[in-house]
């Protein structure tokens, strides 16, 4: 299977996203297994997000893209809605640092062994993102392995 391109495929390139995602999950948990409450309200550059928002972001996107993958898989000619990040990200404003990452971990481990019990033709479900156009669910794939790779490297500045 030939991998798809997203935004995020940069980050990617030719690793398996299965096993990227495995190592993304591990890493966040002992990056941020330690911190202290205020290390989460750091930013990793002025007037960027701070550490507690981007796990927060994690963890929605998480909910999002799983979600849409999942109605995918279920749903003949599934239609994906668009979702704004900083609205859904001020929804969410009190989350506290840890729970933001405790919340990131818990639902990629989830959406990771989904994915891993999808099949080869459960992957390549077809959908359609009134962005991106037509997709996959191994697009969807794919582009969270990528995601959590980007943000990674913001936390790592955190750090």
């Amino acid at each position: 299977m030939t991998a798809p391109t997203t935004p995020y495929s940069s980050y990617l390139g030719d690793k398996d996203p299965l096993d990227s995602i495995k190592s993304s999950i591990d890493h966040i948990q002992t990056l941020t297994g330690d911190w202290p409450a205020n290390r989460f309200e750091r930013s990793y550059a002025p007037g960027k997000w701070t550490a507690r928002q981007v796990l927060t972001h994690l963890a929605q996107t998480e909910l999002m893209l799983g979600h849409r993958a999942r109605m995918a898989v279920i749903t003949p000619k599934y239609v994906a809605q668009n979702f704004d990040q900083d609205a859904w990200i001020a929804l969410d404003a009190g989350l506290p640092g840890r729970a933001a990452s405790d919340a990131f971990i818990a639902i990629a481990r989830m959406n990771l062994a989904f994915f891993e019990g999808l099949s080869p033709a459960a992957r390549a479900t077809g959908l359609t993102h009134p962005e991106y156009g037509t997709l996959t669910v191994d697009w969807i794939l794919h582009q969270l392995a990528g995601h959590q790779i980007h943000h990674i490297g913001q936390l790592q500045r955190v750090a």
